[in-house]
């Protein structure tokens, strides 16, 4: 896979998930259901993460295995539907998918560097 492919799509991913991780530092579940503003910002950081990940190529997939794939795939289509599962979904996101997919971003970034380059 080319690499001009692959890096966009990972500096959209990590790009997203800083900005969650940036809007909900110090929030309580609670906290961040009542906030119409920080809600929506974070449900739209979330839904482009989801919808990047769910556009990734397979072979990116395979090289990145510990990314948690069918995780984001459950949260892109709980995110879609309004209600309890959508809040759970959303406070799960960033308590715990963003988290560890930004981890291994960073660690697949010095294991694979070619992968986050756009141009040699």
């Amino acid at each position: 896979m080319p690499p001009m492919i692959t890096a966009p799509m990972l500096q959209l991913t990590s790009d997203a998930a800083e900005a969650v991780l940036i809007l909900t530092d110090g929030l309580q579940r609670g906290d961040l259901l009542r906030s119409r503003l920080t809600r929506a910002e974070v449900q739209r950081q979330l839904q482009c993460l989801a919808d990047t990940l769910e556009d990734a190529p397979d072979v990116l997939r395979h090289q990145m295995p510990e990314i948690d794939w069918a995780g984001w795939r459950a949260t892109r289509l709980a995110l879609a539907t309004p209600g309890a599962q959508h809040d759970d979904a959303l406070w799960f996101a960033v308590q715990s998918l963003v988290p560890a997919t930004l981890s291994w971003l960073r660690v697949y970034r010095e294991q694979q560097p070619s992968l986050f380059q756009s141009w040699h």
